[in-house]
């Protein structure tokens, strides 16, 4: 019951703070402007940024009231939030108005927020040997290394993943379903209100972000919402610790970690910066071969569940 009523609480919230938010956003010209030149900018009006501070703000109410982690865990987490959606709306303030906010202070917020969460204790510790049993202990370097680069590279492909009215939102909601089953099934009950609470906020934000879109989260909402499903799985889908689990948060966030993995290697060998945005990812490729938006949102929706499933499966397996 408990669960039901955190996914209600988030929900409910994020449904009631939008509208007052999308009338500022329009107030103080704090929107997404279409382009006739730009392949990425496939709306016809202007569009607040706005509901990632409703997210945030949902987020952060229902956590406190329904998560008893240790406090330090419970400050990492929204502190480092906060951060990521402070940097992320100063980012979408810049591209509101035509100018490009440079991409180090964003990194570097981005790590300050993860190494927050590692320093709270979250970390990804180690492995059990599946030839002998035993519990593999990482050096504490390679510790973390992994759990940052986890959290920043989540926090990154759900941000570029946000690209067409519901992708972004849906896809989170599918994974944190998929981290909910699996944060339940391991046993892990914070890391599975936190999963409850994000798919609760995922899903409000998608009642104004279904096509046509009413509200768009911006960068500040899709890398907060890519941090804690980063968080997520690594407090609960990583503390499966042997080799073949190691897929199941992987699997359970399978679009848009394997799509911006395409993405980036193909920016790489172009010699093209990572962060600068452009058409390349799967959504857009699909838009480009003639199907209509909400036919490539269904197709990469039903994609994600098939991953999802996959790695429910590989849980299954490996109990």
């Amino acid at each position: 019951m408990s669960y039901l009523i955190a996914f209600l609480l988030s929900f409910v919230i994020v449904i009631a703070l939008i509208p007052p938010l999308r009338k500022l956003a329009l107030r103080i010209d704090f929107v997404d402007k279409p382009r006739a030149d730009s392949a990425r900018k496939i709306h016809r009006e202007p569009i607040p940024l706005t509901a990632g501070i409703a997210i945030f703000v949902a987020f952060a109410i229902a956590y406190l009231l329904f998560v008893k982690d240790e406090w330090y865990q419970m400050a990492a987490i929204l502190g480092g939030g906060f951060l990521i959606l402070s940097i992320g709306i100063i980012d979408d303030w810049f591209k509101t108005h035509g100018k490009e906010f440079p991409a180090l202070p964003k990194f570097l917020v981005q790590i300050t927020a993860a190494i927050l969460v590692y320093a709270s204790g979250i970390v990804f510790a180690g492995f059990e040997n599946p030839f002998n049993g035993i519990y593999i202990v990482l050096p504490a370097w390679l510790s973390f290394f992994f759990t940052v680069m986890w959290i920043f590279g989540v926090t990154t492909v759900i941000n570029f993943s946000d690209g067409m009215d519901g992708l972004a939102g849906g896809l989170s909601a599918i994974s944190g379903i998929t981290l909910l089953v699996v944060a339940l099934v391991v046993g892990q009950q914070g890391s599975a209100m936190m999963a409850v609470i994000a798919v609760g906020v995922s899903i409000g934000y998608l009642f104004f972000n279904r096509p046509p879109a009413k509200v768009f989260m911006g960068d500040a909402g899709a890398t907060f919402l890519g941090f804690i499903l980063g968080v997520v799985a690594l407090d609960g889908a990583f503390k499966q610790a042997t080799i073949l689990s190691l897929f199941i948060p992987i699997l359970a966030l399978g679009v848009p970690i394997f799509d911006n993995i395409r993405v980036v290697i193909s920016r790489m060998l172009k010699g093209v910066p990572v962060y600068r945005a452009d058409a390349s990812q799967m959504h857009y490729r699909l838009l480009a071969t003639g199907l209509k938006p909400v036919q490539v949102v269904s197709f990469l929706y039903l994609l994600n569940v098939c991953f999802g499933l996959f790695s429910i499966v590989i849980l299954l397996a490996a109990q």
